[in-house]
């Protein structure tokens, strides 16, 4: 119910929303990343759900000014449960011409755009390719929108003037000014924000104090601006009991690795080389020297995934992570920690390809890649997250299935998971899955010599530290005689050794969970099945036309190698079957072969996620086809 403010002689009108999508856009050196970040993170410190969609230019130094150099940041932020950053945004922050120019077609109608009106002269308006003589905020191009222009460049100067700072380093506090402007329009506190500048800049003290000092000076603005009329309450959304925290899906993907090892009793190993968007796996690992962890920065691709592979043989957990090109490099590599059958795991942030491609934009097109990218027949379980928080689980049970199993595991994320962030509940300990490692003291062929490829029930071989004393034995990328592990030519042995291999991972299905409806009930008239970051999408679509009394369910594959021993029974159930991906139709084909069911391809390549009415759209029509 939207309420009515007094203050000093000014009526504010306080408008209460559920939800609110913002969308901060300019150039890469505005800092819109970090005021988006920050901006989150406050609402998330107030108990808000939220996720985020971060967006960066492909080129490191792009063109300022221009369309292609936009760095935008999204956050949806509310009282309810959020699973998308949002497809439209109420709110726009367009930093210069580019950015409007970029993002306005996805403004809502009746929305506000908040705009710099020192990025709309001239030479701004040409860098962004605007017609000559064109001029946005004052031609008719922004009617049916609230337009909110502030020279943001020239306040923050104003503020910031007796600070004895250079030009360039004020200029750079413009985002902090609009940040506190926000931080009055939404009624957020902007301690937080000071606590993190304070943190972040307390040995630069004449930096610290002008970020303030231009963040209090944005919200001050608003407070005693009259133009602005109206503010919103967005009400803390109702969580879980519990400790939460911000969390990227990258930063995820690694403490769920800290915590694997952890549960396993191994070291925790990284050999790494940096990618976009993978890097920071590496970079968060890194600051976790003092608690055992060891990262590496190899000179290459290679050089990573056989530093890891060389750490698992010692006894650690070995990891490697990387994007679709690194993957490609890896993939001799993995078909050694195939033949060894030694625990490794494997992450691919998937980007847009092929090739250099996309680098810093969103796909899932590197499914037959972890499938079947390797020479040879070199099974290896594969399994994908589904949100950023979801990586801590995705990455954790990568590591139990790989030591439990005795086998390399890839783990499948993406750009827009690994960058995007939402509330993430911390997990107790004793809530973990137990993770058993064992390393085999004892010979396995009393009498005899020791068997390295003898196997137990589930057909997984002994894990033997080097050293162990009479347990030595031969290892490396031949083919191994069954048993003995002794090089063998032999024909028959090696095809007992290839199905003895797959059998190997096919028996993995029994110790994971089996397919479920997530949402709506099973043998409804339409099924979605997804796999990846289109979970959150799907959900949202799903659900709301379950509400408008639609006969549709929602089933999610994080077991991509090998499937749920149930899939093939629950999705027969269903009498159309959707698959939306973020490629060519992938996984649907695979669906199709392995079950031979009638699913329909539903795909999206352009570097962006699905949107809920995307889904809704497409949904509906099979709904009503016959």
């Amino acid at each position: 119910m939207d309420t009515i403010e007094k203050k000093a002689g000014r009526q504010i009108d306080v408008k209460h929303a559920e939800n609110v999508v913002i969308r901060f856009s300019g150039d890469s050196g505005d800092g819109m990343q970090l005021t988006g970040t920050q901006f989150t993170d406050t609402s998330a410190f107030f108990g808000q759900d939220l996720s985020t969609f971060p967006e960066y230019p492909a080129e490191i130094r792009a063109p300022a000014g221009t369309v292609a150099g936009v760095s935008g940041f999204q956050v949806n932020f509310g009282s309810k449960e959020i699973y998308t950053p949002g497809d439209a945004y109420d709110v726009l922050v367009a930093m210069n011409s580019a950015g409007l120019k970029s993002d306005l077609h996805k403004v809502k109608k009746g929305g506000i755009i908040l705009v710099n009106t020192a990025g709309f002269d001239k030479k701004n308006l040409n860098l962004a390719k605007y017609p000559e003589g064109a001029d946005p905020l004052n031609d008719g191009t922004l009617d049916g929108f609230t337009v909110y222009k502030i020279d943001v460049t020239k306040l923050t100067k104003d503020a910031l003037a007796d600070t004895g700072l250079g030009m360039k380093e004020i200029e750079r506090s413009k985002n902090m000014f609009v940040l506190g402007f926000l931080f009055w329009m939404f009624d957020k506190s902007m301690d937080y924000t000071i606590g993190f500048i304070t943190e972040k800049f307390g040995k630069k003290k004449e930096i610290m104090d002008a970020n303030i000092k231009a963040l209090k000076a944005g919200y001050n603005y608003g407070d005693t601006t009259e133009t602005f009329t109206t503010r919103w309450k967005v009400d803390a959304a109702k969580m879980a009991p519990g400790v939460y925290r911000q969390i990227t899906g990258n930063h995820a993907t690694a403490i769920g690795f800290i915590a694997a090892a952890e549960k396993a009793g191994l070291e925790l190993f990284l050999g790494s080389y940096p990618i976009t968007p993978a890097s920071d796996i590496l970079h968060e690992l890194s600051k976790y020297r003092a608690n055992g962890v060891k990262t590496f920065q190899a000179e290459d691709e290679i050089a990573g995934i056989c530093s890891a592979i060389g750490a698992s043989y010692a006894g650690a957990l070995g990891i490697t992570t990387s994007s679709g090109p690194g993957i490609a490099l890896k993939g001799e590599a993995m078909g050694l920690a195939v033949i060894t059958e030694i625990p490794l795991v494997v992450v691919n942030v998937q980007r847009g390809g092929p090739s250099t491609g996309l680098p810093t934009k969103t796909e899932q097109a590197d499914l037959f890649q972890a499938l079947y990218g390797r020479h040879g027949e070199a099974p290896m379980p594969v399994i994908a997250a589904s949100s950023p928080a979801d990586c801590f689980n995705a990455a954790y049970e990568a590591s139990r299935i790989a030591v439990e199993h005795m086998t390399p595991v890839m783990l499948l994320t993406d750009g827009y998971i690994a960058n995007g962030s939402e509330p993430w509940k911390f997990p107790s300990a004793s809530d973990l899955k137990p993770i058993k490692s064992i390393f085999t003291t004892e010979n396995n062929n009393p009498g005899g010599k020791f068997l390295p490829y003898k196997r137990d029930e589930k057909l997984v071989r002994p894990r033997v530290k080097p050293g162990t004393p009479g347990l030595e034995h031969r290892i490396g990328g031949l083919e191994k005689q069954d048993e003995t592990g002794n090089v063998s030519y032999d024909s028959a042995n090696h095809e007992k050794m290839v199905h003895l291999r797959q059998a190997k991972i096919d028996k993995i299905a029994d110790s994971i969970p089996l397919a479920a409806v997530e949402s709506g009930k099973e043998k409804a008239k339409v099924c979605v099945l997804g796999w990846g970051s289109t979970a959150g999408a799907i959900k949202t679509a799903v659900r709301e036309l379950i509400a408008d009394g639609h006969d549709v369910a929602h089933v999610h594959l994080r077991y991509l190698s090998p499937m749920p021993k149930n899939l093939e029974t629950l999705l027969k159930g269903f009498d159309k079957i959707i698959v939306p991906e973020m490629n060519l139709g992938q996984l649907a084909m695979i669906i199709r072969g392995k079950f031979l069911v009638p699913a329909e391809s539903y795909t999206k390549v352009q570097g962006l996620p699905f949107t809920v009415e995307e889904l809704k759209t497409r949904i509906l029509q099979t709904i009503n086809s016959k």
